[in-house]
């Protein structure tokens, strides 16, 4: 019981002797002091209002300017293939040679008959001047003269059949060489040396298609057609005239075909099944690289906005409802969120149809570090490096969300 009491008693003292210190230290820190945070920096962009092309992406696909199956006009046997596949051609370049000599025996044949039948002429001819004598001294009745002159006109027409035999044997002569009815890449030979070819079958021995230049056929709803023709008539945007019309090309792998094409219509009919109406661009093609059945991206400038506003592409936040908004800083630098309404996608830059006004201030970058409400240190923001490496006029639209 003794050393229990030793015990508390040390205890005791070791409080007691503590206990000034640790007054000591408490009345060294200050009940008030608090420490304010700095308020961050942010990027913002001033809503300026310009005038903007309005650029429409579509999906279209790469068609031939012309194409052309080459058929035999003749019967016969192939004896040759001049041609390299895949190769260039050229109109009249020699693609199949039919066997010519059944063809030529043909036109040596018509042509020994036209000779028989201009003898036959010349004899007629002189019996009919004889004749004409006689009767112009009435040692001959008109009917021998009128029926000498009958003999003559039907040597006359005999002799024009046999000139159109020996014109048609020479054309047959000539289609047994058969050539390629247009200039373009000729594609594979469909048929072999020692094939028998019909006249006028429909199977095609070889195909050619022209590829410089080459069509882009893209489609685009009715809806949208409207849509931009009612802008027009309001004057919500400006007509791009035709020959300053821009069309680009995007690949499938997102690079943007260098040169640029023209626009050459727009169909006057709307598919029954898709509600589209199909456009046709025209482009260059020098180098091959757009080939037949290829997808493509279409860009099109279709109307250009006097005023348009747009912003950042990372400056537009979607809320909890899908809705789009932005937050803007006010003048006396606190952050606020406004609602806007966005058009089109277009070289990285949201355009804003509702909610911004010019002079508004935008926030582009920093959203972490504060909260709607928050006060802020605005800065001008300078726009990514990667930007400037775009290609020139490549605007792709992206579908506007709302």
């Amino acid at each position: 019981m003794s050393v229990y009491r030793a015990r508390s008693a040390c205890v005791a003292l070791m409080l007691a002797a503590t206990a000034p210190l640790l007054a000591g230290c408490n009345d060294t820190i200050p009940a008030s002091a608090a420490v304010t945070a700095p308020e961050p920096d942010v990027s913002i962009v001033t809503v300026k209002p310009q005038p903007r092309a309005m650029v429409r992406e579509l999906p279209g696909r790469i068609a031939p300017t012309r194409i052309a199956d080459v058929r035999p006009r003749v019967s016969g046997i192939i004896v040759e293939r001049t041609f390299r596949q895949g190769s260039e051609v050229k109109a009249g370049d020699p693609l199949y040679r039919i066997d010519p000599l059944p063809f030529e025996v043909e036109v040596q044949s018509t042509e020994a008959a036209l000779a028989k039948a201009r003898a036959l002429l010349e004899q007629a001819s002189q019996h009919a001047r004889r004749i004409a004598t006689l009767t112009s001294q009435r040692a001959a009745p008109e009917s021998e003269n009128e029926k000498a002159i009958a003999i003559q006109r039907q040597a006359e027409a005999e002799v024009e059949g046999r000139k159109a035999d020996v014109a048609r044997a020479r054309l047959n002569l000539d289609y047994s060489t058969i050539c390629a009815p247009i200039g373009g890449v000729v594609g594979a030979a469909l048929v072999s040396e020692g094939a028998l070819v019909v006249q006028n079958d429909t199977s095609s021995l070889a195909t050619i298609q022209q590829l410089d230049p080459i069509y882009a056929d893209f489609t685009q709803s009715i809806s949208e057609l409207n849509h931009l023709r009612r802008a027009f008539e309001t004057g919500e945007l400006d007509r791009i005239s035709p020959d300053a019309m821009k069309v680009r090309l995007m690949m499938d792998d997102g690079t943007v075909y260098p040169i640029l094409g023209k626009l050459l219509f727009s169909d006057a009919k709307v598919d029954a099944h898709t509600g589209q109406v199909t456009l046709r661009g025209e482009f260059p093609n020098p180098k091959r690289e757009l080939l037949p059945g290829m997808y493509v991206r279409v860009l099109i400038e279709q109307g250009i906005d006097t005023d348009a506003v747009a912003v950042p592409q990372q400056a537009i936040q979607r809320n909890g409802g899908g809705g789009s908004e932005v937050f803007v800083v006010r003048d006396d630098n606190r952050v606020a969120v406004q609602p806007v309404r966005t058009g089109s996608l277009q070289d990285g830059q949201w355009f804003v149809t509702e909610g911004l006004k010019a002079g508004d201030k935008v926030v582009v970058e920093g959203f972490q570090k504060f909260a709607a409400g928050d006060k802020v240190r605005p800065q001008a923001w300078a726009q990514a490096d990667s930007s400037a490496h775009a290609p020139p006029d490549a605007k792709p639209a992206a579908p506007a969300p709302r």
